[in-house]
């Protein structure tokens, strides 16, 4: 008898690995963490980010480029 396969989904991401999924650089990550453009939350040494949050940023960077630009002189 045959056991099936479990995939196991993530409940969160490390810095790193949210840095890969929008394709930044690890620095440019930590930095939009730091000043809480990206919601994370510390666990023990180490900051995890949820998958919503990582949602809400994208969203609210796409929401961002669809308002119109703003000139001034």
């Amino acid at each position: 008898m045959t056991t099936p396969a479990t995939t196991i989904t993530p409940k969160w991401h490390t810095t790193a690995e949210v840095a890969a999924m929008l394709g930044f650089g690890l620095s440019k990550t930590k930095m939009l963490v730091l000043t809480g453009e990206i919601r994370s939350v510390k666990v023990g040494r180490n900051r995890r980010i949820l998958p919503a949050w990582v949602d809400e940023f994208v969203q609210h960077c796409a929401a961002e480029a669809e308002q119109p630009a703003r000139w001034s002189a």
